[in-house]
């Protein structure tokens, strides 16, 4: 595992320049994502965001400029990506050194808690998504990929039986050659990842839980969307809300 967190860091070292002309486009799923989030944060009185896994602060200058009384902080491992956000702006108390996996706030710290396509870099994403769940008081927000959703229909329908049938792990142990993740020049180190994954533990800490396909899709998000947006709606925050609505 720690040569894989290696590989993956190392990845981010040498391309932390060129990070954002190779993953940040306009009207890419995360754009998409970043303005449903903003409506949310009106929506749910949200007043503090913490994004994980933020790169180099795409997440966090985007809400900044469009909510600037909203408190946000980004978390983020690697040191050169950090830089890069510091020359877009951010302060260093507003792009911080950390883990996913071991998030150093307090529970319910932050309002709302958002990802935006790390959770694909992250082997143990069930411990990074139970961090957010405990870090946020009001709701968490997953921007991620749907692998059961991507690939031709012939190929998701492969995916989504061996899914259904509990051989999933299996076959993506066979397609990755045994070691249980890929590469590419592209990506850097990804793990085979679907937020749906994670959405009974989700379920068990939201009173609601609200989905949109990020990319073009069908009716049916997990069949059909390479990419998906998850908003979780903690319990704790229901009779908020409901007052909020009335």
């Amino acid at each position: 595992m720690q040569d894989e967190v290696r590989i993956q860091r190392q990845y981010y070292m040498k391309t932390a320049g060129r990070f954002e002309e190779l993953h940040h486009h306009e009207g890419d799923e995360h754009f998409f994502a970043l303005g449903f989030l903003v409506g949310m944060i009106d929506y749910l009185k949200v007043e503090s965001v913490l994004d994980v896994g933020s790169g180099t602060g795409r997440a966090v200058r985007y809400i900044k400029q469009r909510k600037p009384t909203v408190k946000v902080v980004g978390i983020e491992p690697v040191r050169e990506s950090r830089e890069i956000g510091y020359q877009h702006g951010l302060s260093k108390s507003e792009l911080l050194e950390g883990d996913a996996t071991s998030i150093a706030f307090g529970d319910g710290e932050f309002d709302l808690v958002c990802e935006f396509g790390a959770l694909h870099h992250i082997s143990n994403h069930q411990v990074a998504v139970s961090e957010m769940l405990r870090v946020a008081k009001k709701a968490i927000f997953i921007s991620d990929c749907n692998n059961f959703g991507q690939g031709s229909l012939m190929v998701r329908a492969i995916k989504q039986m061996a899914n259904a049938f509990g051989l999933w792990k299996v076959v993506d142990f066979i397609k990755t050659g045994g070691k249980g993740y890929d590469f590419s020049e592209g990506d850097g180190l990804t793990y085979s990842y679907s937020v749906f994954n994670d959405y009974r533990v989700i379920q068990k800490h939201c009173k609601s839980i609200h989905l949109l396909n990020t990319r073009a899709g069908g009716v049916n998000p997990y069949r059909s969307a390479g990419h998906v947006g998850l908003l979780g709606v903690k319990k704790e925050c229901s009779v908020e809300t409901v007052k909020l609505l009335a």
